[in-house]
């Protein structure tokens, strides 16, 4: 399976999120990070730009990161690369949570390796809108409460597609 058949279908296939379950972990992680990846070079784009208009109001300084701003870049590029994987993966594994309570509600078989495994694809449409969304007009919290409805209804638009309990 390919990252960009993997990417194609959780944007534009929800259901098929389901059957991606049984992906080996790996692959999903591996489809996280690039996605992580994506939002960090957003985020670095962001910073770089912003740092260069309020450094150039205050001289010393402008002339103090323009002699180490060979550093700060890198050492950006890192720590805001581990800070969006902290917080994709926690967001992911809440979702998952969220997921577990659709399942258990919908009489649907799934374990919780399932679900975010389901949640980590799901992701994907609503991380995009969030990150291209700084460069717009639009408040945090009313995108990151959009976000989070549109990450549960493709978990649960995915969860159709789980297998139902067995009947006892």
């Amino acid at each position: 399976m390919k990252h960009w058949q993997l990417f194609k279908d959780s944007l534009f296939h929800p259901k098929k999120l389901a059957a991606y379950r049984l992906l080996p972990i790996g692959k999903v992680i591996q489809y996280v990070l690039m996605l992580v990846l994506f939002v960090t070079i957003v985020s670095l784009i962001q910073f770089v730009t912003g740092s260069s208009i309020e450094t150039s109001q205050i001289n010393g300084l402008k002339e103090f990161f323009n002699e180490v701003k060979w550093l700060i870049y890198p050492a950006s590029f890192i720590l805001l690369f581990l800070i969006n994987s902290f917080s994709l993966f926690l967001q992911i594994s809440i979702y998952a949570l969220a997921g577990m309570v659709i399942l258990i509600i919908r009489k649907k078989r799934g374990e919780y390796r399932h679900i975010w495994r389901t949640a980590a694809l799901a992701v994907t449409l609503p991380t995009i809108i969030a990150t291209l969304s700084v460069f717009l007009p639009i408040h945090t919290y009313i995108m990151t409460i959009f976000t989070a409805l549109l990450t549960l209804l493709y978990v649960f638009i995915a969860s159709s597609k789980y297998p139902n309990q067995p009947q006892k």
